[in-house]
């Protein structure tokens, strides 16, 4: 629980210094959102190194509809140093309308960061987020995967957008 505590309060730390790292301005979240298909749960497949999700696999990310337009969240990953699970809850609300993929995710207190949709196929099963910063990016896929093709399209855009592809680090997902 310390362990927890402490990695959440570096990570509170480390988004409220990051905003002045913002992510570029041409970047906007995917409209024509449509939330209740978002929800459910999304396996990580690559990330930018961070201090929260520091030796985490088999990490995902659960949506859910909660209340006052809220949206719940739940990030769980297995810590392969620690051989520990981890999971932080946390909620996230709509920058403006909630047809536009643009959201702030807090995770405790008053602290909210960017989470913005930047790329999402036609039938949910793929994305590409953006956080408050150039140092936070996220792949993520409803399976342990993602075709050859989906991959190469969403880090030829986040490289377009001034991510450096190469330093993402890919999660394995075991049994």
């Amino acid at each position: 629980m310390r362990h927890t505590l402490r990695s959440l309060s570096i990570l509170g730390i480390a988004m409220a210094i990051s905003g002045c790292a913002t992510v570029p301005d041409i970047m906007a979240g995917v409209s024509g959102f449509e939330k209740e298909r978002y929800l459910g749960t999304w396996y990580e497949l690559a990330r930018f190194d961070f201090a929260f999700e520091r030796n985490l696999n088999n990490t995902t990310a659960t949506y859910t509809a909660i209340d006052s337009g809220y949206i719940g969240v739940i990030n769980r990953g297995y810590n392969y140093k620690t051989s520990k699970w981890s999971q932080v809850k946390g909620k996230a609300r709509f920058k403006g309308s909630d047809a536009t993929a643009e959201l702030k995710v807090s995770f405790f207190g008053p602290f909210y960061a960017d989470y913005t949709v930047i790329a999402l196929d036609a039938d949910y099963r793929y994305a590409l987020v953006a956080g408050s910063s150039s140092k936070y990016l996220w792949l993520l896929s409803r399976e342990k995967s993602i075709p050859d093709t989906v991959r190469a399209s969403y880090l030829a855009l986040a490289a377009s957008l001034g991510y450096v592809t190469d330093d993402l680090i890919w999660v394995e997902h075991s049994n």
